[in-house]
């Protein structure tokens, strides 16, 4: 707690457990709040001898109606997609976004972190970076846990040991659907590529590919897990390796996005490796560029309208009323298109 003379309706409302917005009803005495939330608010005032400033005597001057919207990368078509349907989610709300790029950096993700706290946004959504860490960097949780004391943050992946909301993707059904898709296709030699295992959302798809290699009977070989990054060169690196690095050779490839999967395809077309033909080739995230290679992708869906609504929804309702679920999963769907075929192999 602030001390006596600094304190904020923000502060009151940490301390009693409700949002900025029920502290302001009782100021103003403009809506009904249970009896218990405003006997705790009051005593709370009085105990600090709280005076609120001009601008916080309405309720309108205590919200500025901005979402904060912290994005790994913007030029990634996965971001960029849930970003645009926050954006119209927000706008049928009334409210507006505040985009922040963080274009992976740290220092960028801090001072990002800072400037929305400082322009009073009514939440902040995180997508990616820090939050997608595996291990959660203590220098982080540290700046969110003091920021969410006073502004809801709600991310697309996970801090550990702080008050935040976070609203992920189901990485193990995602890695269900697309391998039993692959194993009623006939594949047995199932490869996967692309992504870090210091990845939160990379690891959980990984565990869940041994558990399902292993509860189909499969045979696990090493070479055929292939981890380095996100982007169409690393899609293309991991599949070179592969095929230099394997005796033999997988039937289907699961790789990590759609950008892995263009640089994937792109080294078979050298290697002279057809696709479907004589490798089957699905992906996750099914952004736009799963429809302009050819063939077009089969890949994992994230419904981004109810993705973005979802966010947005749950940021708004943590302003106004401090309530929401703490942990939620968005289902993925399987987007079937022409990379994949039956096995070549029984």
């Amino acid at each position: 707690m602030a001390s006596v003379d600094n304190i904020t309706i923000y502060d009151i409302a940490h301390e009693a457990g409700v949002s900025p917005a029920t502290v302001s009803r009782v100021l103003t005495k403009k809506a009904r709040v249970s009896d218990r939330k405003r006997i705790a608010v009051e005593a709370l005032i009085q105990k600090y001898k709280f005076q609120p400033n001009v601008q916080a005597r309405s309720l309108s001057d205590m919200h500025t109606r901005a979402l904060g919207l912290m994005v790994a990368d913007i030029c990634n078509p996965y971001y960029a997609t849930l970003v645009v349907e926050c954006e119209k989610a927000a706008n049928k709300r009334g409210y507006t976004i505040l985009l922040c790029n963080i274009l992976n950096n740290k220092e960028l993700e801090n001072a990002n972190l800072e400037k929305l706290y400082a322009q009073r946004v009514d939440a902040i959504i995180q997508m990616g970076c820090r939050t997608d860490d595996l291990v959660s960097d203590p220098d982080y949780v540290t700046r969110v846990g003091r920021i969410s004391q006073k502004i809801p943050f709600i991310t697309t992946g996970k801090l550990d040991g702080i008050n935040c909301y976070c609203l992920n993707i189901n990485q193990a059904e995602a890695m269900r659907l697309a391998f039993e898709y692959l194993v009623a296709y006939g594949h047995r030699e199932i490869a996967l590529i692309g992504g870090e295992k210091r990845d939160r959302s990379s690891y959980q798809r990984w565990q869940q590919y041994l558990y399902l290699m292993d509860i189909n009977h499969l045979p696990f070989r090493e070479e055929y897990v292939q981890e380095g990054g996100f982007s169409v060169d690393d899609g293309y690196d991991c599949l070179q390796r592969l095929l230099h690095s394997s005796r033999l050779l997988p039937t289907a490839v699961i790789a990590r996005n759609d950008y892995c999967a263009v640089g994937a395809l792109r080294a078979a077309h050298e290697h002279g490796i057809s696709i479907p033909g004589d490798l089957s080739l699905i992906s996750f995230d099914n952004t736009f560029l799963s429809e302009i290679v050819t063939p077009r992708l089969t890949s994992i869906d994230y419904n981004y309208a109810a993705f973005g609504s979802a966010l947005v929804d749950r940021a708004i309702s943590l302003a106004e009323t401090g309530n929401a679920p703490k942990n939620s999963l968005i289902p993925p769907l399987l987007i079937v298109r022409d990379s994949c075929a039956p096995a070549i192999r029984a």
